[in-house]
């Protein structure tokens, strides 16, 4: 018999801004061990919807932060 795993998935939202100064609401999908890992996860990954502040052109890297699963969807 299998052991269940301890991961569990996280989404990662981007703080980036896009040209109307709005959240891109870009998103990735991580994993996370919740014994290991007790606080929420920061990454800084890239944001191809986020204008990057010095130069004005689009796509960046900037900080991602953990926010609540979507409620799944069952039929």
């Amino acid at each position: 018999m299998a052991k269940k795993e301890a991961t569990v998935k996280v989404r990662l939202v981007s703080t980036g801004k896009n040209a109307k100064g709005e959240l891109t609401g870009y998103t990735y999908y991580a994993g996370k061990n919740p014994k290991n890992v007790t606080e929420k996860l920061k990454a800084r990954k890239y944001d191809p919807r986020a204008i990057n502040p010095e130069t004005g052109k689009l796509g960046c890297h900037c900080d991602f932060e953990e926010k609540k699963m979507p409620p799944s969807k069952k039929n």
